[in-house]
């Protein structure tokens, strides 16, 4: 959806760049572009309609500001009803309750519960400082049981044990018994799904509902369902008194329909997106940044706080003290600026959240090349004795050799990361000096930097 929208309507702003006002003939020419790209995404028919009904009423009445064009008026205007299709601002979690706060997760086999389910405990260990115990209620699926205990673990939570003999109403009375004589703040309960709605499935989890009485009841669906999405919105809305929804594999390359048409159809506010397979690849769901990375405008928020998220604080200040005090800069002290940068999600994780006219520029092509260069010097460090990082000025041609053939690479390939290890030495120095102005102004920009394919030229 995403892609398609960007393009039709940046297509649709050049052809408006000589129009001084807005009209019924442009307004009808944007929205004819705005509904064949949602019926392209998979927004259910009766969301497509009301959205360009409130759009059109929206267009309309307004009045062009003199330092903008009618295609940009046009542009913000859908953008806002985004927004508010898809729920205004965040909705936040309600864990307003005697502990433990019961959070009841459901949804389709396949649409990633039980992943979703270890994503949300690590958000509540690490943003709300809880403390979580999951439990698994799909008794139909043995490995679902297994597959929680894994990724509770690498969340950081508590896993409660549940077997497939036990009854799912045995297994929910035994975990919040065990949740509150150990003081958890929080239970969530994994429950069993099906490949479809069915009736058994309905009863099961409406007994489970009114017997554990939870704080949040959240609705998990794949965004990639596209109009089956909308079927089984309606079928949990109408069994469940839900509370959120939680939108997974938003990341893929789906036609994202689902996040537009489930806010409208259940009634309730989207919460988290599931933006990676990673383990902390669990977002709160903010409206207007998700329309704005739909328009093609980025999510520049979303990009500072990957970037925080993966930076070393403590790490990055030794450095600047190492810097500052004369210290030479080593391929130790390069290997980490590598490290913090695949922590970060690497350049094309964070190229993705940038605005399309400036990640385009970038190009994925580029943006590939640039992983597996940084990748490549990665191995080629890794392959070094501590004493060659300490010492790079060691490192003459036998050593390369050796280094070229641990890391898989050609003697150039090494040759090649030392310049661009020296470039990155004598930039430090030069910071030192307090030369660094001087030293852009005659470089024209540092080129050849690590993953940046001469991006400074």
């Amino acid at each position: 959806m995403a892609s398609n929208l960007t393009e039709r309507l940046s297509r649709l702003v050049k052809t408006m760049r000589g129009q001084s006002r807005i009209t019924e003939t442009n307004v009808q020419d944007m929205l004819r572009e705005v509904r064949m790209a949602l019926l392209e995404a998979d927004v259910a028919l009766p969301v497509v309609r009301d959205f360009i009904a409130r759009v059109k009423d929206k267009s309309l009445g307004q009045e062009v500001v003199s330092s903008l064009t009618p295609g940009q008026v046009l542009v913000s205007i859908v953008q806002k009803e985004l927004s508010a299709t898809m729920g205004e601002g965040v909705a936040d979690i309600n864990l307003a309750a005697q502990p433990p706060a019961v959070i009841l997760m459901a949804g389709l086999q396949g649409a990633g519960k039980t992943t979703t389910t270890a994503k949300l405990a690590k958000h509540l260990i690490e943003k709300r400082k809880k403390k979580v115990l999951t439990v698994s209620a799909d008794v139909y699926r043995p490995a679902a049981i297994e597959q929680l205990k894994t990724v509770t673990a690498q969340a950081g939570a508590e896993w409660f044990p549940s077997t497939p003999e036990q009854k799912p109403a045995d297994i929910a009375a035994a975990a919040i018994d065990y949740a509150r004589r150990h003081y958890f703040d929080v239970l969530l309960v994994d429950t069993a799904g099906r490949l479809a709605i069915d009736e058994a499935l309905m009863a099961e989890i409406k007994a489970l509902h009114a017997q554990l009485n939870p704080v949040e009841t959240l609705f998990v669906v794949d965004a990639m369902q596209g109009q089956d999405a909308i079927n089984t919105a309606k079928a949990f809305k109408e069994a469940l008194p839900l509370t959120g929804v939680v939108l997974t594999k938003l990341d893929g390359d789906s036609r994202g329909g689902a996040a537009l048409s489930v806010r409208q159809i259940t009634g309730v506010p989207i919460k988290f997106a599931g933006v990676s397979e990673k383990i902390d690849g669990l977002e709160v769901f903010d409206a207007e940044r998700h329309a704005g990375r739909v328009l093609g405008m980025g999510d520049i928020v979303a990009l500072v706080e990957e970037v925080q998220k993966g930076v070393d604080i403590a790490a990055a200040q030794k450095l600047a003290d190492k810097v500052k005090s004369g210290a030479d800069f080593d391929l130790d002290d390069f290997l980490a600026q590598i490290s913090q940068m695949k922590n970060m999600g690497g350049l094309s994780g964070l190229i993705d959240k940038l605005p399309t006219e400036i990640a385009s520029k970038a190009g994925k092509a580029d943006m590939d090349k640039a992983e597996r260069d940084v990748r490549r010097m990665e191995g080629m460090i890794r392959a070094m004795t501590p004493l060659e990082r300490h010492k790079p000025e060691l490192i003459k041609a036998s050593r390369k050799r050796r280094i070229a053939i641990g890391a898989g690479v050609q003697v150039q390939d090494v040759n090649r990361m030392l310049n661009q290890f020296e470039q990155m030495r004598t930039m430090m120095k030069k910071m030192k000096g307090g030369g660094l102005f001087k030293m852009m102004k005659r470089m024209g920009g540092i080129k050849g930097m690590p993953g940046m394919g001469g991006m400074g030229r």
